[in-house]
This record gives structure tokens, sequence and C-alpha cells, in this order.
């Protein structure tokens, strides 16, 4: 059987999104099932995580399977100067799934071609993220109970943000979406995808701020500014604090607003938006463990 990959949430059909929404649900119902035992999975994290990482590691435990890799390439050979491709074709002996971040983009596709056991993409640089796609729309669907006609606005850093890239591509594939970019001009959303859209004819608009426009949101997917993807610590500091979502901006919002965020969050959710019922950012992190299980079982065709 040719083995799955998932390196970009293109490799999957609409009707595989929708198969992991069911496994999804599935596991979030009874998320500990024995399905990965006697199975070794290789967690390779080039790049630091948090949640990501430990939300497969609970996952992969979850399923009764064990865990090899490293967070810390420090601490692996790749310190030594050990390129990719050897790194993988050692781990591919030795594990029958590898989950890898990695700051590259394109990184991940690379590892899957020379890799003999599937590869799952836990993002590489600004490409993609398909597992947090997957769980962001696991999130949607929970809480909007479709997938269709969602108006969405992503905030914030929407030219290196690899969360908001896949989430586009995914939802686009649904019925009737409604995009909103919200961004400063070093940060928007960049044209291949704008072009995408078009293509398909799909409806998206373009703003400065969104605080007149906000009550008309049915998801707002706040990012990070990501520091790390700045080669100039100046051009950094001019956009980090360009939007800050505050309580009082949702006074007037629709019922089944859900306020989302792959985190970490730095300044752009201010701490008095957590108690309101419509932030679900830390409830999505959760989703993450459920919809990373339905992923794995997939991937190795368990389910």
């Amino acid at each position: 059987m040719k083995k799955k990959d998932l390196i970009s949430i293109t490799d999957y059909t609409k009707d595989e999104y929708l198969r992991i929404m069911e496994l999804s649900r599935e596991f979030e119902q009874n998320p500990n099932q024995d399905l990965l035992k006697g199975k070794v999975i290789a967690s390779l994290f080039f790049e630091p995580s948090t949640r990501t990482r430990l939300s497969f590691e609970t996952a992969i435990s979850r399923l009764g399977g064990r865990i090899v890799g490293f967070s810390d390439v420090g601490s692996s050979s790749v310190s030594k100067g050990e390129t990719l491709h050897d790194t993988i074709r050692m781990v591919s002996n030795y594990a029958d799934l590898i989950v890898m971040r990695h700051p590259l983009e394109g990184s991940a596709r690379y590892a899957a071609e020379i890799s003999s056991v599937p590869v799952i993409n836990a993002g590489d640089g600004a490409n993609q993220h398909p597992t947090q796609t997957l769980l962001d729309m696991y999130s949607i669907l929970k809480t909007q109970g479709t997938l269709d006609n969602i108006n969405i606005f992503m905030v914030g850093d929407l030219k290196y943000g690899r969360t908001v890239h896949s989430l586009l591509m995914a939802l686009s594939q649904f019925e009737k979406p409604v995009f909103n970019f919200i961004a400063p001009y070093e940060l928007q959303m960049p044209e291949e995808y704008k072009i995408y859209l078009q293509e398909k004819g799909i409806r998206y608009f373009e703003h400065p701020e969104f605080n007149e426009i906000i009550s008309e949101a049915d998801i707002i997917y706040m990012t990070r500014v990501q520091k790390e993807r700045f080669s100039d610590p100046i051009e950094y500091e001019k956009v980090r604090n360009v939007y800050i979502l505050r309580n009082q901006m949702l006074k007037d919002t629709k019922p089944n607003l859900r306020i989302l965020h792959p985190l970490p969050r730095v300044n752009e959710i201010h701490n008095d938006v957590d108690a309101n019922d419509k932030a679900y950012y830390f409830e999505q992190a959760r989703n993450g463990v459920f919809a990373r299980e339905a992923i794995i079982t997939h991937t190795m065709n368990l389910k």
C-alpha cells in the first residue's frame, strides 16, 4: 500500500477533511485506544514548539504508541552538521511514522520523498501547518455546526502565518466562505492566495482595521506577529502591536462568534477576553489532541 504523507493541506480531499472531523469526534468521546500498540513514532522538532509537540505526544501516548526523537536540535547529530537527508534516512529505519517541524519551507516535502515511512508536517517555515488547520476546522465545526457559509476574519500576520495559509486552502473547499483579511501593509496575505480565491470565485475583502466590521464575523482568527520571521528588528517593532483584541470590542458581535488563535499569543488578545464565552482558543488547543489522534490513525491506515 502506498504510504500516506500529510505535508500540505491540499494532500487531503474534502472527503478526507470530513473523515478527520468524524474521527476527531470519536476520539474526543474515547481518547484512550491502543491502536498504536507496538508502534514507534518519531517526533523531530527542529524548531521550538509547545502545543504542537505536546499535543502530538499526548495523542501518541493515548493511542498506546512509543515516542522517540528530539525537541532541541542541539541534542541531535544536526548540531554536528548532519544533513536533513541523513537524519530522515536514519530515523525512518527506526520508526513507523515521522512527525516533523522544520524552519525551512519545503523541508517536510523533501523529508517525505526520502523517508520510507509516512511523514506528517508539523509546520515548515511560513509555508504550511496542515495538522493545525484540521484542528482549527474541527473547532469551527464544533462551534458553528457547519463548515459552510463561514465568515472568517483573519487578523495579524497573514504574510508569514502558515496557519492562515493552510486554513484558507481548506475552507475554500466548502460552500460560500467569506474571507476578511485584516493586516498591516507589510504583512498582507500573499498574492498567490488571493489569486487562488479569485479563480474559485470566492469572496474576500482586505481591511486596515476591523473595529467597525467585527459584528459581521462568525470566526475571528487572531495570529501572532512572528518575531522569528523578521530579519530586521525595526520592521518587527513597527507592526508587533498593530492589532489588539479587547473584550469591549466584542459587545455587539454575533452570538455564534468564536475567537480562535493557534497560540502562543503575545499581546494580540488582551487577557480580559479570556473570560468571555466567545473566547475559544484554549478549547481549540485541547481539540488538537483529538484531531492529531485522527490524523495519525488515518495516515497509518488504522481507522
